[in-house]
């Protein structure tokens, strides 16, 4: 089965916060492939740089690669203007989580996040198939 993982996922499974155990079952399950936009990984980099510095950032993308994630970086015109159009017609969704909607589009499967503020009413409206970690 295809996940792909939003930030909150990611900085859960890297600082074994809650829902940490949830993701990494994921991860560890070879039939599931695992895939997150650069965009939401440049959410995770920064987010460690703020709170430690840029060479705990590195450690935690290579984790993240070590991990098994699958670093997407698809920004054609037609992946572009599906992020806008989201963006566009959605409101209370930041633009990072839109990325990763588009993404879920191309790819199939289920988002993994813990941010039931911005993707409960999207998985209750049919936007996204969401597997919350907590």
């Amino acid at each position: 089965m295809n996940f792909v993982l939003d930030a909150c996922a990611m900085i859960a499974f890297l600082r074994r916060e809650d829902g940490a155990d949830t993701v990494l079952s994921i991860l560890r399950d070879s039939a599931n492939t695992c895939v997150a936009h650069a965009v939401n990984v440049c959410e995770v980099y920064y987010d460690f740089v703020r709170a430690a510095d840029i060479q705990t950032a590195d450690a935690a993308l290579h984790d993240i690669r070590a991990a098994g994630v699958r670093i997407r970086s698809d920004m054609n015109t037609a992946f572009w203007t599906g992020v806008a159009r989201l963006k566009g017609t959605i409101r209370k969704v930041s633009l990072a989580d839109c990325f990763a909607i588009e993404l879920w589009r191309t790819v199939g499967g289920e988002i993994v996040t813990s941010d039931h503020h911005e993707f409960d009413a999207l998985v209750a409206n049919g936007v996204c198939r969401v597997r919350f970690i907590r």
